[in-house]
Order: C-alpha cells, then sequence, then structure tokens
C-alpha cells in the first residue's frame, strides 16, 4: 500500500500544486518540493524497515483489475526497482529547485505535469502486471510531452511532436507483444494472464520468442536510445526546459534500460543471446556515432543530449554481454550517467539562465568571473569522460571488462567511445570556460551551489565506493 499511497499522493499534489497556483503566486513550487521530499522520505522508511531482502523480485500488491481479461493491480520491488527509484527521488527533486526561477508562466500546471511523470516513471518501476506496466509507460509520455511543449525553447513544437511519435509507435509495438504473449499464455495453460512471473514460466518455441523479443526490444531501444531510433533525443533535450532535459536523460532514458533487463533478458533469454550480436552491433555503433557527434555540435544541450547515446551504448553492449561483471557495470553506467548528465544539463540551464544563449560561440573565459561554476564544470565534464575517481569510470571500465570476456571485438571498438568522450569533454569545457572572457556571468548562487554539490557528491562517493551498487545481484 505505500508505493501505491506514493503514486495518489503524486497525483494529487500535482492537482493541489496547479490550484494553489492560481491563488497564492509562487506556492507550486514549494508545495512540489515539500511533497517530493516527504515522500522520498517515506519511500526510503518503507525499504529499510520492510520485511524483506528484495534479492529477488517481491509482490507487495496484488488484486484485480479488470477481471475479463485477467488484467491486475500488481506492484513489486527488487534491488534494480529501488535504485532506479532512489535515482528519480533525487532527480525529481533536483527538477524542481532548476526550475526555481526558470518556469514563471503557467507553473501550477508545469508542477502538475512534473509530478504526474515521476508518479509514471515510479509506475513503470514497480508494475509487476504487463498492462499495469504498459498504463505506467503510456502515463510518464504524455506530461512529459507537455513539458517539452509548452515550456520548452523556440523549436518546442516540433521536438515534442517528435518525442510523442517515436515513443508512442514504439508503445504501440510492445502493447502488440504484451497482447500476443498473453495469447499464448492462454493456449499454453488455459488462463490468460498478463502478470510478469506467470510470464517467466512460460516455454515457448523460439522461433516464436524471438518476434515477441523484438516487439519488446524495439520499444525499449527507443526509449535508451539506441541508434537507428535515436533521432528523437538531440531535438527533445535541446528544446526542453532544464527540468525536462534532467528528467529525459537521468531517468527517463533508464526506463529503456530497464524493459531491456526485465522484459527482454529475463523473459526471452535464449532469444535475447541469439540477438546478441546485432545487438551489441547496434550498442557499439551508438556509442561511436554519439561521440562522433557531440564533438561536432556547437550547442551545449545538444552536445550532452549526443553524448547520451554514446553513454547509453555502454549500458545495451553490458547486457547483451551476458556476463555478470558487464551486467554490474551496466547497473553503475545507469546510475553514474543519470547523475552526471543531470548535473550538465542542470549546468546548461545555469548559464542560459545568465546569457540567454546555448552556443558555444557565445561562451568563453566564464572561469574568470564565476570559478565556482568553472570548478563543477570540469568535475561534470570529467565524469561524463570517465575521469576515475568518479562513478562513470567505474560503470564503463566493468561494462567493458565484462564485455571484453564474451564479445571482444566489440569491447574493442567500444573503447574508442572513451576517447571520443574525453575529446567532447574537454572541447566543452575549454570552450565555455576557458580563454579570452567573453562577457562575466554571475557566479553560482546558493540554490545552484547546493544542486551542483549534491550531484558532485553522489558521483564522487559512488566512485570512491561503488560497493554501494555492486554489492547488489538484481535477480528476475
Amino acid at each position: 500500500m505505500t508505493l501505491t499511497f506514493i503514486m495518489v499522493t503524486l497525483f494529487i499534489a500535482g492537482i493541489l500544486s496547479w490550484v494553489c497556483e492560481n491563488r497564492w503566486r509562487g506556492s507550486a513550487k514549494w508545495c512540489a518540493l515539500l511533497v517530493l521530499t516527504l515522500l522520498a522520505t517515506v519511500f526510503c522508511i518503507f525499504v529499510v524497515t520492510a520485511n524483506h531482502n528484495f534479492e529477488s523480485l517481491t509482490v507487495l500488491s496484488r488484486v484485480s483489475w479488470i477481471d475479463t481479461f485477467n488484467i491486475e493491480y500488481s506492484i513489486g520491488l527488487d534491488q534494480l526497482s529501488i535504485v532506479l527509484i532512489a535515482l528519480t527521488w533525487l532527480l525529481a527533486i533536483i527538477c524542481v529547485l532548476v526550475s526555481w526561477q526558470e518556469i514563471k508562466h503557467k507553473a501550477g500546471f508545469y508542477y502538475f505535469n512534473l509530478l504526474a511523470t515521476i508518479a509514471g516513471i515510479i509506475g513503470v518501476f514497480v508494475a509487476v502486471d504487463m498492462f499495469l506496466f504498459f498504463f505506467f509507460w503510456e502515463v510518464m509520455l504524455l506530461p512529459m510531452t507537455a513539458i517539452i511543449a509548452i515550456w520548452g525553447h523556440e523549436n518546442r513544437h516540433f521536438a515534442a511532436l517528435k518525442f510523442f511519435i517515436f515513443t508512442q509507435v514504439s508503445s504501440l509495438l510492445m502493447l502488440v507483444a504484451i497482447i500476443a504473449t498473453g495469447y499464448f499464455h492462454l493456449l499454453q495453460t488455459g488462463e490468460l494472464s498478463f502478470y510478469y512471473l506467470d510470464w517467466l514460466s512460460l516455454n515457448l518455441p523460439l522461433s516464436l520468442s524471438q518476434y515477441l523479443m523484438i516487439g519488446f526490444f524495439i520499444a525499449f531501444a527507443v526509449k535508451l536510445p539506441s541508434v537507428p531510433v535515436h533521432s528523437w533525443l538531440p531535438d527533445a533535450h535541446t528544446q526542453a526546459p532544464t527540468a525536462g532535459s534532467v528528467l529525459l536523460a537521468g531517468v527517463l532514458l533508464k526506463t529503456g534500460a530497464y524493459g531491456l533487463i526485465r522484459f527482454v533478458i529475463f523473459l526471452f533469454p535464449e532469444a535475447s543471446a541469439q540477438f546478441a550480436p546485432i545487438a551489441a552491433t547496434l550498442a557499439v555503433v551508438s556509442i561511436v556515432y554519439g561521440a562522433k557527434m557531440a564533438f561536432a555540435q556547437h550547442d551545449f544541450k545538444r552536445l550532452v543530449a549526443y553524448s547520451s547515446i554514446s553513454h547509453m551504448g555502454f549500458v545495451m553492449l553490458a547486457l547483451f554481454a551476458f556476463n555478470d561483471i558487464a551486467f554490474q557495470g551496466a547497473i553503475v553506467t545507469m546510475i553514474a550517467h543519470g547523475l552526471s548528465s543531470a548535473a550538465l544539463f542542470s549546468l546548461a540551464g545555469m548559464i542560459y539562465q545568465r546569457i540567454h544563449s546555448r552556443s558555444l560561440a557565445d561562451m568563453g573565459g566564464f572561469w574568470q568571473s564565476a570559478p565556482r561554476m568553472g570548478g563543477f564544470a570540469l568535475v561534470f565534464a570529467g565524469a561524463a569522460f570517465g575521469l576515475p575517481g568518479l562513478a562513470n569510470f567505474i560503470g564503463e571500465f566493468f561494462s567493458l571488462i565484462g564485455a571484453f570476456q564474451t564479445l571482444p571485438i566489440f569491447a574493442v571498438i567500444a573503447a574508442f567511445g572513451l576517447i571520443g568522450s574525453a575529446i567532447y569533454g574537454m572541447v566543452l569545457f575549454q570552450t565555455s570556460f576557458q580563454g579570452l572572457a567573453k562577457q562575466e556571468i554571475i557566479d553560482l548562487a546558493p540554490r545552484e551551489l547546493m544542486i551542483c554539490s549534491t550531484l558532485f557528491l553522489m558521483l564522487l562517493v559512488i566512485g570512491l565506493y561503488p560497493s554501494l551498487l555492486l554489492k547488489f545481484s538484481f535477480g528476475a
């Protein structure tokens, strides 16, 4: 009941924020911040005090929802979903803080959409019934589209439409795969079921499971995203408001990786293993292509967006290496990228508020007037290209070491992506903070300093103590 209470409260709080803003200007952000902080605390207390170790998927609620089709409201947790929900809470609070001064029109409706998106994301991570999973998948799509379309930048409508079409088409393909799998469960057992744990016991022929697996794979590859279904991401990231970019890169991309783990590899292990060379090829292409395209960008946010394609390629490569070390590397990379990309997009938003431009051509020499911002920019750029001592290094190192044991050629090619990330990371930092000062900017305010310090601390702690994540087994 605790998880249900959290998700329902997020929706109610979103409505209250919307209503209160119409009466008391500026109340929506305080309401959102307070609710997110309290609910994050409730979730942490629940996980710590629960009588479960969550090493395997633990079902917490299971009640009938749509009797005609045997669809249930089933939610549960395991260590994987707990870690991703914890990341969601942190970045949700960051989203409110980065929106503090940026969002000025229709603020109540904005925070409603933000809280609704977060509720949908949490639902994706806890759903055990596959129709319920699809429902939450759609719930997180619609308000995020609104955030981009209403509060984004100059080409926001095009970016929002592109994001919606790509995600919606892939979602419909996943829906077909869900219905087909439920139908084959009916043929095999005599009972229609969309319950995930029932599906784990299915014994489908390889020729059939391959097609079902592909349906799920494409949907999650779009969200990850992977080449060649990646083109929505640079536009969505670039045009979204700062919080939208933080939430997209930090958490929404991770729902794609979560889906690959939970509903592709765990549900169809044999078909996934046979598909591994193709998935690894797409991963390597994404790594190299993303790094090359990031280097070619002159827009701060677009550069970081393409770097996300490259980094998430490491996650796909590690997952389809079918190696325990690579798998652990994928988990750490997911969390590390969520933190480092959120940090860079937050930094981009802070710079944009000062100079009203995302173009690197308008930047330069910011270190002289904003040394604290420059210091954090250097650290976050270093995290992005895998500087030892920070979380990204651990994730990508484990991913490559594990992948090399089963896919050595792919791992060697992927390693060149690390070189590319170092190049575009340094170009980003040097272009914006080094060289001749084109203009002076105000250094970090206390609120901005808190955002940057929190993200830096998390990257450092995981980088120095990776066992905080590596100790998890992440069972099915």
